[in-house]
């Protein structure tokens, strides 16, 4: 009999491919469905239409410990509910509100073919925030890398202008939510061992701050009004395409994890830029849109100073283990920060 911990190379192969393809339709799926959701429908409450995948979220963390802890047909980290950890856990959570809020509200003013440019300068800010905040110096290579993803975002602008189609304020909540998502990153680092570096756990909490961290926000922003105002409150078909949202923001957690555990964190990255340019053409063309040759040349040059970043980052991150024991470097592989946003997310 066969060791299944030992698979065959066709075994690996159907892994590698099943688990790229689940990353692929879960994180362009979610893009798609979210576009429709604040913009096709007519509810004017994003901020609640946010509030209530975060709800969903926290109920399958929940729901999921549950289940394993009594069942046992999967694992699942148990979900203690403290008041503590959710109090340590509280900077990171309004930070990943700003996150969450930003991405969605950049992706209801703008089309999901320019929805990569207009949050591209994540990257940018990683580098300048772990500056100023952890004081970590970036590489010459590296800082080339962003120049040239600010010089790809600054013309995707310009030919989006050209295009008729571009919305300045998508574009502020694009930049916003790219900075919100450095920050994200790097604060995440500094609460994980509250929750015992665990990253479901973490996500449990972020959601569970943030159905509260939201109220306020709904409340100040109108959105109360809006929903019990609203034609289709009632509609199944309304609740079931936001229920399917919460659940494929929270698979993108699994399957982005099954995707590195699958791959690497090296070619998790590339499938997540490979990814953002197959979103941009089905974008295009499910929405028939016409874009300029420069309009494409601002996406290629995003792509490609996005996949040099990683690439050059990579080679840094292959010289500093190199001297680290095995043990470390099972850690720091170990740990990887799970975005709820449908894009490449960062590593730690």
């Amino acid at each position: 009999m066969r060791n299944r911990e030992n698979p065959t190379k066709w075994e690996s192969y159907k892994q590698v491919i099943t688990a790229v393809s689940a990353y692929w339709v879960f994180s362009i799926g979610l893009v798609f469905l979210n576009k429709y959701l604040l913009s096709s429908v007519k509810l004017d409450a994003p901020l609640f239409i946010t509030w209530y995948q975060c709800l969903v979220t926290v109920f399958l963390c929940l729901a999921l410990s549950k289940i394993s802890k009594n069942y046992g047909i999967f694992k699942f980290p148990s979900m203690p509910i403290d008041a503590k950890i959710s109090r340590e856990v509280l900077p990171l959570s309004v930070v990943f509100v700003a996150m969450i809020s930003f991405n969605n509200l950049c992706l209801k003013y703008v089309g999901v073919s320019f929805y990569y440019v207009g949050r591209s300068l994540t990257t940018v800010f990683n580098v300048v925030c772990t500056y100023l905040i952890l004081g970590q110096k970036t590489s010459g290579q590296a800082i080339a890398c962003c120049a040239l993803i600010i010089f790809g975002f600054f013309l995707g602008v310009d030919q989006e202008g050209a295009t008729g189609t571009l919305s300045y304020t998508g574009v502020i909540f694009g930049v916003l939510a790219s900075l919100s998502v450095a920050l994200n990153a790097i604060y995440t680092r500094k609460v994980l061992s509250s929750v015992g570096d665990c990253l479901w756990r973490l996500t449990m909490y972020n959601n569970l701050n943030a159905l509260v961290l939201f109220l306020p926000l709904m409340l100040f922003n109108g959105e109360f009004g809006a929903v019990f105002y609203f034609d289709n409150l009632f509609d199944t078909t309304f609740w079931i395409l936001m229920t399917f949202g919460g659940v494929f923001g929270f698979m993108m957690g699994y399957v982005t994890g099954w995707q590195i555990q699958a791959t690497s964190p090296l070619t998790h990255n590339i499938s997540g830029t490979a990814k953002a340019a197959a979103q941009t053409v089905m974008a295009v063309m499910w929405y028939s849109e016409v874009k300029t040759m420069l309009w494409w040349t601002s996406n290629f040059v995003v792509l490609f100073g996005s996949a040099a970043y990683t690439y050059v980052q990579k080679r840094v991150m292959d010289k500093k283990n190199s001297g680290a024991s095995p043990a470390s470097q099972a850690k720091s592989d170990e740990i990887k920060l799970l975005g709820r946003d449908g894009e490449a997310e960062e590593s730690v």
